[in-house]
């Protein structure tokens, strides 16, 4: 594991069985996230994106050891400690909690309306036994909630009091009170107005900066994705499709799952007549995904090998790798 790599996974997969009897062979399986191999670098900010369905929150959860491990490695390494995710004591779990945490999709849904601003950001801090006195979690509150633009006074307030940006902040706030490393931000501004997005986007960025901190950032907008990230993974069916620096990924994307998704994105040029490339179809079923490549059922660059094949992640010039049997040929102009 290199040094500047926070977070190793390594062939990392998880299945749900689904519940019931198959009186006519296995038992059905939803084939979360399969053969996952990632690297997140320490101090990075790392975007992961596709469809609604690709398995993306699943590896967020993954990651957290929020999720069960079905098989692989995940370790994670901060120079402090070292830890297999997957080999976890009581005890080191309780660690990794401290050093991790989430900042949830849904604003309205992550705060519970019957404690005060307060007693939600502080309660990280107690559960863990991070702080010895009241005084002393008072302090750590106010000063995140000082760093997430929050007033004093907001922390005597219940949740409804607040608006879908302040909620966020809150939430972010208990997030970052245990002082972590690893943050996942799962949708995290997906519910907000776009006025209101950009800053708590401009927000993560800051605190992101003067923290320290390594993030995942889980998204279905590529252009937020785009403004945030330096590094972006883009996954389907639960399968990593290609990585690449954010920059090299926008301006060569190698994946024809890649192109189509950026060429959904709309342009504020009205002189451009770029057509989005349509994609026929629906995502497989992950308890029944068809052979070989899994998105031969809606590529337009189909072939054989595709149907029979499943291709592998390949290193490519630019920090890209990308799984396609026929990448090189498409670049050809």
């Amino acid at each position: 594991m290199s040094e500047d790599v926070l977070i190793e996974a390594r062939d990392l997969s998880v299945h749900y069985p689904l519940r019931g009897n198959n009186l006519f062979g296995p038992k059905p399986v939803v084939k979360a996230v399969e053969s996952i191999n990632l690297d997140i670098g320490k101090g990075s900010f790392f975007g992961l994106v596709g469809e609604s369905g690709s398995g993306k929150t699943t590896l967020g959860k993954a990651l957290l050891k929020a999720a069960p491990i079905t098989r692989g490695t995940v370790a994670y390494d901060d120079g402090e400690a070292k830890f297999d995710l997957t080999k976890l004591s009581t005890k080191e779990l309780n660690e990794y909690r401290k050093r991790a945490q989430l900042i949830f999709q849904d604003p309205y849904a992550a705060l519970s309306p019957r404690m005060t601003v307060r007693d939600i950001i502080a309660e990280p801090l107690e559960v863990m036994g991070l702080t010895s006195t009241r005084e002393e979690t008072d302090e750590r509150v106010r000063e995140i909630a000082e760093k997430c633009r929050l007033n004093l006074e907001h922390l005597r307030r219940f949740p409804h009091a607040f608006s879908g940006g302040q909620r966020q902040r809150i939430s972010i706030a208990r997030a970052l009170v245990s002082n972590p490393q690893f943050v996942v931000a799962d949708e995290s501004v997906a519910a907000l107005d776009v006025s209101i997005q950009a800053d708590v986007l401009n927000l993560l960025k800051e605190i992101q900066q003067e923290m320290g901190l390594t993030f995942l950032f889980i998204s279905h907008d590529l252009s937020v994705v785009a403004h945030i990230c330096d590094h972006v993974a883009v996954m389907y069916l639960g399968r990593l499709v290609e990585t690449a620096p954010t920059r090299e990924l926008f301006a060569n994307p190698r994946h024809p799952y890649t192109k189509a998704l950026l060429s959904a994105i709309p342009s504020l040029d009205p002189d451009d007549t770029k057509q989005a490339q349509k994609l026929e179809g629906e995502i497989p079923s992950p308890t029944n995904q068809p052979s070989g490549c899994k998105f031969h059922t809606r590529c337009p660059f189909v072939k054989d090998i595709c149907r029979s094949n499943e291709p592998v992640l390949q290193h490519s010039s630019g920090g890209h790798e990308v799984a396609c049997h026929r990448w090189e040929e498409l670049m050809t102009p």
